[in-house]
Formats: C-alpha cells, structure tokens, sequence
C-alpha cells in the first residue's frame, strides 16, 4: 500500500494552485485512482468513514482552499469552478492523467467543472447530494436557510437533523471545519451559493453516476433528477429515506453503488 502522509502533520504534502495557493492533500491505497471532493466549508475529514469502503481505489481526498492544510485565496477568489482548477492540480502533482472522481453536496458541483473544464482528466464522475446552479436548482425551504443563518446552537442542531438526522449517535465529520477563518468560510458560502453549471452540463462526457436521498431537504431530491437529466447517459440511485449526507446515513448501500458504478466504467488502459 502506497501512502502518502495527511499535509497537517509533519510530512504532509501540497500541490500549488495556478495562483500559488497550497493545496492540501493526501492518498492512500493503490487501484484506480479516484479523487474525494468534500462539501462546503468542510476539509477532506469530510470522508473519514467513508474511505475505508473504497479501499481498492487509490483514493487522493483534497483540503479545498481555506480548510485544512490549505491556503486561503484572495478576496473574489472563490468559487467551484476555481477549487476545480485546485483539484486538477492535485492530480498534476500526483502525475495522474485521469481519475475518477467523485464529489458530494459542494464537492459535487466542484466535481462538474472538472469534467465541463477537464474531460480528458475525468474517469467515471459521480455527483452525490448536489446542484447544477442556475435554471437546475430546486431550493431548499426558506425557513431551514434562515435556522442556518442563525444563532450558533440551534444552527448546529438543523445541520446535524438535516444531514443524518436527529438519532444518529455515529462520527460525524461533516459539520464544518473549526480551524476556518471567518473569511474562508463567507468564501465557501459564495462559491456554492453562485455555482452554475446549467448550460455546461449537456457537454459532459464522462459517464455519471447521479446519488440523492430522497428525504434530503438541504438539496432536495429534484436537484438529483435535474442533473441526471442535463447529463448525457447519466445514471440516477435515489435513496429511500436518506438525507443529505446519505454516504454516511446509508453508507453500506452509497458505497456499494459508488463502487459497482465504478466498476462498470474502468480507466483506460496506459
């Protein structure tokens, strides 16, 4: 097994962005090479519970700028399409032509300007709890958006109900991360909010796996339909019962779908 140390510790490692910025990240295992872009304002923590599940993947999970071991990016900086530029230059540092790729909630829409801007770096793409922007979103309730907009606890306690639920008594590494700065977080919440890739989506190659839970009121399941419709030849799993973090709410399923989806699509040889 081939692994690379997480850019926090002592031996951690970055690829530069075109603007300079450092970016954090790490891989291990080895298999096809398949790139883990996390959600909004969240680190590649955001996989932790997850990753062990595609252990036969050389899996690379990336800080996006201003989480992690990441730099942060000047103000007017952020935006999905520019943390794509950022993961592609992860692959460059790795020497990685083509990956997979697989994206959830931002991530996901991170994940869709790689394969508009990058096609011959994508794989198989897999889009999970996430938006096309634009004419192909379908909001979420006004009321949940200003619970979140609110004070610290009971914002907390929405995104906790909102992505897993109430009950669930598991790690949870998909609530933010706290080493952010103020700036870098109002960032992020720019980047997802102004992410539309509509009219580019027709384009993609690639062949997509589209992953919603059917009970997921941050993005709303109509999301999940629109994208698998704009994709050429996409694929839509919905999950009965899931919410937004169904990788983690239904994970044995989520990550068997990810897995034969992968499967069915390998690489090209050389």
């Amino acid at each position: 097994m081939t692994t690379v140390p997480s850019a926090t510790g002592p031996t951690g490692r970055w690829a530069v962005a075109p603007d300079g910025t450092r970016i954090g990240f790490d891989v291990v295992g080895d298999g096809e090479p398949l790139l883990l872009l996390a959600g909004q304002a969240n680190s590649r923590d955001w996989w932790g519970p997850v990753r062990p599940d595609l252990a036969g993947h050389r899996t690379i999970v990336v800080d996006h700028a201003g989480t992690g071991a990441s730099d942060d990016v000047a103000d007017g900086g952020w935006s999905t399409r520019r943390f794509a530029h950022d993961a592609v230059a992860v692959l460059d540092e790795l020497g990685i032509g083509r990956a997979h790729v697989y994206g959830t909630s931002m991530g996901g829409r991170i994940a869709q300007w790689i394969a508009v801007d990058h096609p011959d770096r994508v794989g198989a793409l897999v889009l999970g709890c996430t938006s096309a922007g634009g004419l192909g979103t379908a909001p979420a309730d006004r009321g949940i958006l200003r619970t979140l907009a609110g004070p610290p606890g009971p914002a907390r306690r929405e995104l906790v109900r909102l992505m897993v639920g109430e009950r669930w008594a598991g790690p949870l590494p998909v609530l933010g991360d706290a080493s952010m700065t103020t700036r870098a977080r109002a960032g992020h919440r720019r980047a997802s909010a102004r992410h539309d890739a509509w009219d580019a989506l027709p384009g993609v190659t690639a062949p997509t796996l589209v992953l919603h839970g059917d009970a997921d009121e941050y993005t709303p399941v109509a999301n999940g339909r629109l994208l698998a419709e704009r994709i050429p030849g996409a694929e839509l799993v919905v999950l009965p019962g899931a919410r937004h973090a169904y990788f983690l709410d239904r994970q044995a399923r989520a990550s068997a779908e990810v897995l034969r989806f992968l499967a069915e699509h390998p690489l090209p040889a050389g």
